[in-house]
């Protein structure tokens, strides 16, 4: 056969439907979706208004870009970890390493090749505070695959670690100093949103709930709902206190940081009540679907652009 027909061949075969098909299965296995959460990365940039100087909006773009690989890397080895448990889930069975549309090996490789652009994404911004936050986050979800996730209240920090990494990351990114309140309200927040995750799945999966997940076994409702109304509490005073910071560093007639506080407090309500009306299992789709948290977020957006950018 001529060299031209086998790279016909070649090209037939990469294009044909059963490639097409293998192709869009392990890309929906990555979670696309939620790399929503590595925004978290453009938090502390954003409230230093200094996204707009082109150095620093390029770091950060690359640091987003490389918690996107890191992130996907592990939800691959998670999934490969959790295959048996997932096949029982309602949800978590149609995912495409459990249905068994992608392989375990095309998994693994796919996770290792991530790793390595995670890496070498980090290393091209020159900053090496980037690449320990890179490499915290890695040995954290790690450990959380082997362990961490068995181990009640130590799984929900570990989770909430993750959340605060990509916060660390992009103030290294940018190279800007964060404020305790920052740091107090971004962990508390993520710890919020996680332990309504936890409720949400205790609530929905019922009796077989710590078959599922190991965890769900030492919790209690009432727990739950504490620890919620805790990181509620803390997360809105905490938002409260880094506002009126922000307002004494970027004065305004108008109290744009101040009035940035009513959206968020009324987010983490909204979030709250939705928790408690059976939602919140998958974070992603309610952040992306309640069209109040949507309007919310959007109403912050602005309050909080006009307050930092506006000068």
């Amino acid at each position: 056969m001529s060299e031209a027909r086998l790279g016909g061949a070649a090209t037939a075969a990469a294009t044909s439907p059963a490639a097409r098909r293998s192709g869009t299965a392990l890309w929906a296995a990555l979670r696309p979706r939620q790399w929503l959460k590595n925004g978290l990365v453009l938090a502390a940039p954003a409230a230093a208004g200094v996204l707009h100087h082109r150095d620093v909006a390029w770091r950060v773009a690359l640091t987003t870009l490389a918690f996107c690989a890191l992130a996907s890397s592990t939800y691959l080895r998670n999934d490969l970890a959790d295959l048996g448990s997932d096949r029982l889930h309602p949800r978590k069975r149609h995912r495409p390493i459990a249905r068994g549309t992608v392989s375990a090996a095309a998994a693994t490789t796919a996770s290792w090749v991530l790793t390595g652009l995670a890496a070498a994404l980090g290393a091209l911004t020159g900053r090496w505070q980037v690449l320990v936050a890179l490499a915290a986050y890695g040995a954290l979800t790690a450990a959380y695959t082997a362990w961490l996730k068995r181990l009640a209240v130590v799984e929900l920090l570990a989770v909430a670690g993750g959340f605060v990494a990509r916060a660390a990351a992009g103030a290294s990114a940018a190279a800007v100093p964060v404020s305790n309140w920052f740091v107090i309200c971004t962990s508390f927040g993520s710890l919020f949103v996680v332990t309504a995750k936890r409720f949400a799945e205790q609530q929905q999966l019922g009796d077989g709930a710590a078959q599922l997940r190991p965890s769900l076994e030492r919790y209690t409702t009432a727990f739950l709902r504490m620890v919620i109304g805790v990181c509620l509490a803390v997360t809105s005073v905490a938002y409260c206190l880094w506002a009126f910071q922000n307002a004494a560093v970027h004065p305004h007639r108008v109290p744009w940081h101040e009035l940035s506080i009513a959206p968020v407090v009324g987010a983490l309500l909204r979030y709250a009540l939705e928790v408690e009306t059976g939602k919140g299992d998958a974070p992603e789709d309610l952040f992306t679907r309640d069209r109040v948290l949507l309007a919310l977020g959007l109403v912050w957006l602005a309050l909080f652009g006009v307050g930092v950018y506006a000068r």
